[in-house]
């Protein structure tokens, strides 16, 4: 579609003329006065405001002051006759974009034309990445309410700040990486880089060339120079994620980093010094591998300096539906699908799960969802047999109340997952529980093979 354009002019002429260059490119809307320009501008959403100074009436300043404040934010460009730039300069402090001096020259209008929408574009998609950084990566872009990890973001409020290595220890699927950019936002290098490095998912021999970088001919295969990520982190902050599985060697180089904040690329004598914030992430005590000889003594106590410990799901039964209803809609709007409907049962069933993936857990189990249900209703018998099993298997066997709200249907298919599940899938010990024969036990599976939880 085409920009819209409103020229503003008490000169038809001028109107007119410009339309007629402008129009191929642009849909040029005419105003002969700045009262007409203001019900335009309440009418249409104009992404370009061109208006001479001189009209009778309301000046140029205007059209300017109102089209600056307006919510379609266009670009805004004054035309002024010979001898009248310190008026047009008075314009561009009010917000107008640039000015022309009339006759107005159209190959230098449009150019400008051009370079001003360029650079609204990119302040727009400016500040809707700022905007999705704030809101993935601040407080606000973390999901719960429970006093765990409420204590959690009273940390990272308290440290992000401060110039001080952070070592962020817990379970697996903690979201150690998303605290970790919350630090980086809430700090002054915000709007540095954030440089994450997995420790775990390089062998040791390259993970030291991925953090310190090489020289060409450092090693067999370095056909180049390469900036490692501690240089890449320059202004930022580097993030160390699984910290525990780096060798003794990169230890040693870490250790010389945190004392001098400076680093040699491999393959060289020169120092470089290096500018970036640590914060690394562990799932493994690192005080037990110290006292086994496995990590640096010197180093965990530098750093050591601030630890942040991630309480596990199991913790935070508060946010269990929570982070269940944010991926499940999540998941739905990301496929085009219905979000499904946990009904109150299965809740209950989840939230007294221990999570032992945690978070990733939660998250990969509402993928799942969305995809193979789309929309529809889920009880506890559309449940996997791990999240039952373990809360049901200490659990008496029993018949349900006649009396109970549930069809006899539903009481049925209880009573045969129960059954199942107090006999750990054994279908004869179940057809027992049940008192029906193991070929009848067999047929209702056939009917209902939900409830198989082999």
């Amino acid at each position: 579609m085409k920009p819209n354009l409103l020229i503003v002019d008490d000169e038809e002429h001028t109107r007119e003329g410009l339309e007629l260059a402008l129009e191929d490119k642009y849909e040029v809307f005419l105003a002969s006065s700045a009262e007409e320009s203001f019900n335009a501008l309440e009418a249409e959403k104009f992404e370009v405001v061109l208006t001479d100074l001189r009209m009778s009436g309301d000046t140029g300043m205007k059209v300017i002051d109102f089209a600056v404040s307006h919510s379609s934010n266009p670009i805004c460009i004054m035309m002024t006759a010979y001898g009248e730039v310190e008026v047009a300069v008075e314009a561009m402090k009010r917000g107008a974009f640039d000015f022309l001096s009339k006759p107005v020259n159209l190959e230098k209008l449009e150019l400008l034309i051009t370079r001003g929408l360029n650079e609204r574009k990119l302040k727009k998609e400016n500040r809707e990445l700022h905007q999705r950084l704030d809101k993935t990566y601040s407080f606000d872009g973390i999901l719960g309410k429970s006093p765990a990890l409420e204590k959690v973001l009273e940390q990272v409020k308290l440290v992000g700040p401060s110039k001080a290595t952070v070592l962020i220890t817990g379970e697996t699927g903690t979201g150690k990486e998303l605290i970790a950019q919350s630090i980086h936002q809430n700090s002054d290098r915000s709007r540095g880089s954030f440089v994450p490095v997995h420790c775990a998912a390089l062998p040791s021999n390259l993970l030291e060339s991925e953090l310190f970088g090489h020289e060409k001919g450092a090693f067999t295969g370095a056909s180049e120079r390469r900036i490692g990520r501690f240089e890449s982190a320059q202004g930022g902050t580097l993030f160390l994620d699984e910290i525990g599985e780096i060798d003794a060697s990169t230890q040693v180089k870490l250790l010389r980093f945190l004392e001098s904040k400076s680093i040699e690329r491999l393959g060289s004598s020169k120092t470089i010094e290096v500018n970036a914030r640590l914060v690394c992430a562990t799932n493994r005590d690192l005080s037990v591998m110290m006292k086994e000889g496995n990590f640096r003594e010197d180093l965990y106590y530098r750093l050591n300096v601030v630890t942040v410990e991630l309480p596990p799901l199991r913790k935070r039964g508060e946010d269990v539906n929570l982070l269940l209803n944010h991926f499940l809609n999540h998941f739905a709007e990301e496929n085009s699908f219905e979000t499904p409907t946990i009904d109150s049962n299965a809740i209950d069933i989840l939230r007294n799960y221990s999570w032992p993936g945690n978070v990733r857990e939660l998250r990969n189990f509402c993928e799942n969802l969305v995809v193979l249900k789309r929309g529809s209703r889920v009880s506890p018998y559309d449940l996997d047999p791990r999240f039952s099993l373990q809360n049901d298997e200490s659990m008496p066997f029993e018949i349900q109340s006649s009396t109970s709200n549930l069809s006899k249907e539903e009481n049925e298919k209880r009573l045969l997952r129960n059954a199942l599940l107090q006999s750990k899938g054994n279908k004869t010990k179940a057809a027992e529980l049940m008192g029906i024969s193991r070929r009848t036990l067999h047929r209702k599976l056939i009917v209902w093979p939900e409830l198989d939880i082999n």
